[in-house]
């Protein structure tokens, strides 16, 4: 079992200062084409980023878990200027062409590493010079905070380990939140290319998909998060949701970093192609 971080660790963050509780996000992001499309998500996104440093407090840093970063063992971009990865084919030239330069924070990731690496059994790595941030992370970024000028580190995940693992290294972030650090989860709660129908409107989906996104949304809106550890227990239903399921473990280090009793409220209830759910999730 993994340890919280404690208050005393956390006043050597050298660039965080204590703030008010930050939201936790989990964003549905779909096909990269919602970062640049005009569209009712990209549109929601931009609506969201408004409201930092208006009736939300603005990050500091933004912590950022994106289904497309798989490892073995847990990695932190610790560069200094990451790079803007285009991990997708077959799109047209305007998206690879997109850039997001928001810088990172080395000393923030060796710090979040070494306070996890002193209370937990598996190490958090240092990327400085492999990845960077991928389309799950600038995807939805890049709409929200178009200036690029909150330094963004990313966190990998290790498909190896079990889903209660990923959401026991999840609540070892949750202190961050008071150190203005805005924990954003990028992932799809029903995540199934092999089925997806292009034509389909945002408002179709298949009964499985349907059965699966409902289901998770209702554990959700109960507060009932530990549950969400135990997808894989829904049996064919969760593999069909998800032949992998990288772009469910998102959900977990998000509700992870949720303190009991938090508000939530959804955002982007539909799907795209009847097989991914867009459903996204904004608590506290």
């Amino acid at each position: 079992m993994l340890n919280s971080l404690d208050a005393s660790a956390l006043d050597r963050l050298p660039s965080l200062k204590k703030s008010d509780r930050m939201p936790v996000l989990f964003m549905g992001h779909g096909s990269p084409m919602n970062a640049i499309g005009d569209n009712e998500y990209r549109r929601s996104w931009q609506a969201l980023g408004a409201r930092f440093g208006s009736d939300m407090p603005r990050p500091q840093m933004i912590l950022c878990i994106s289904a497309h970063w798989l490892t073995q063992g847990w990695w932190l971009t610790a560069m200094a200027q990451p790079k803007t990865i285009h991990d997708f084919g077959g799109f047209p030239q305007e998206l690879f062409e997109q850039q997001y330069p928001a810088p990172g924070d080395p000393d923030a990731a060796q710090a979040i590493s070494l306070l996890v690496r002193q209370r937990a059994s598996v190490p958090l790595g240092l990327d400085t010079s492999e990845w960077g941030l991928d389309h799950g992370s600038w995807g939805v970024l890049k709409p929200m905070f178009p200036d690029a000028d909150i330094p963004v580190i990313q966190l990998s995940m290790d498909y190896a380990r079990a889903p209660e693992d990923h959401y026991a290294l999840a609540r070892q972030l949750r202190a961050l939140r008071r150190r203005g650090v805005l924990i954003v989860a990028s992932g799809n709660i029903v995540h199934n290319l092999q089925r997806m129908q292009r034509g389909a409107a945002s408002s179709q989906a298949f009964d499985w998909a349907l059965e699966f996104d409902q289901t998770i949304g209702g554990y959700v809106q109960q507060g009932n998060l530990d549950a969400l550890q135990n997808f894989l227990k829904l049996g064919s239903l969760a593999k069909m949701a998800h032949p992998t399921h990288e772009h469910f473990l998102p959900l977990l280090y998000a509700a992870g970093a949720v303190e009991a009793g938090e508000p939530m409220r959804f955002m982007n209830t539909s799907f795209q192609g009847g097989s991914i759910s867009m459903r996204s999730v904004v608590w506290g």
